[in-house]
């Protein structure tokens, strides 16, 4: 009799646990669309149980809380309007989100692992004296989560003890939530004083009829091999036939061969896309980090002792300049 009363208060106890978890999303949005990486965000929000609410900010926020009022998973929005948070500048994001737990008590805060929440959460972090949580892969328990170390190559699990998590989700980990079906209700929180420490000028941004990096399903991307700027004519040529977008190794960056909007890795962009060719990539651990999940991986390089050949399904020990074209001239066939 003891035995089942315990097990039975144990399974209460928990019930009520869980309905006290809160997770306070913070959204990421562009010219009045929500990023994609928010969504998966919110999968995995839910996945710590609880309530879901979503953090808003902009100088015009109803389109974008308009998009997440119907994202399942979602109950309540907080919506912040003002013109210091034009930009998204995390100077200014910062007090807004410290005075939202304030009032709210989140048992947990979280955004995608872009430069937007890898660059946001942290400071939330310390201001709330807790440990900010990188690359989170895998929800385990309200308190414990699985996150990449070592460039993507390397898995540790985290048990947090903070009366606060705060954490950042990579996206390809998680899959994106429904954008249908759901009802939340959207609330404005007043604004604190802006900061004023930093200012929003402009952003210039590459403009291509090519798909977005990070959302596409098939993506080219070029490494030092490529030799100049100029031969990425060669993989834009083959990604036009695709319908892909061209991505890039840090190293093809660094030389100048191609904008750093186009960097796949570490510190660049994280993709999963259904097909990932790699041209002329050698494979660095950093540059794995952000493209490893992938469907299929197909490597096309001279050198046959290339790390890339390790990850890839598919390789293609060959030149380049004579391999590239080729695929090209057969796909318009």
């Amino acid at each position: 009799m003891f035995s089942a009363l315990t097990r039975t208060n144990v399974l209460q106890l928990r019930s009520l646990l869980h309905r006290c978890q809160s997770t306070l999303v913070v959204a990421e949005h562009e010219n009045g669309k929500l990023t994609a990486i928010t969504l998966n965000a919110i999968t995995a929000a839910t996945k710590v149980g609880g309530e879901v609410s979503c953090l808003v900010a902009g100088t015009d926020c109803s389109t974008v809380a308009e998009q997440i009022s119907k994202v399942q998973g979602v109950k309540k929005i907080l919506v912040a309007q003002h013109d210091c948070y034009k930009g998204l500048l995390p100077e200014e994001l910062t007090p807004l989100i410290l005075a939202s737990q304030s009032q709210f008590n989140f048992t947990h805060i979280c955004a995608g692992a872009s430069a937007f929440g890898k660059n946001l959460l942290p400071r939330v972090a310390a201001k709330l004296d807790v440990a900010a949580i990188s690359d989170i892969i895998e929800v385990k328990s309200q308190d414990t989560f699985v996150r990449t170390i070592y460039a993507g190559n390397a898995l540790e699990t985290v048990k947090s003890s903070d009366s606060v998590k705060v954490f950042t989700v990579r996206g390809t980990s998680f899959e994106p939530a429904p954008t249908e079906g759901g009802s939340a209700a959207s609330e404005q929180v007043t604004p604190p004083p802006p900061v004023g420490v930093s200012q929003w000028i402009e952003q210039n941004v590459t403009k291509s009829d090519r798909p977005e990096l990070t959302s596409a399903k098939v993506v080219v991307s070029g490494g030092r091999g490529l030799k100049s700027g100029d031969n990425f004519k060669l993989l834009y040529d083959l990604a036009d036939t695709m319908n892909a977008a061209v991505g890039a190794s840090r190293a093809a960056v660094d030389a100048g061969y191609v904008p750093n909007d186009l960097q796949v890795g570490q510190t660049g962009k994280i993709v999963a896309p259904e097909l990932y060719i790699a041209v002329g990539i050698s494979g660095a651990i950093q540059h794995l980090a952000g493209m490893k999940d992938s469907k299929t991986i197909v490597a096309i390089n001279k050198d046959p002792e290339a790390p890339i050949f390790q990850v890839a399904d598919y390789g293609l020990v060959a030149d380049l300049f004579k391999a590239v074209p080729e695929m090209t001239a057969a796909l318009k066939k």
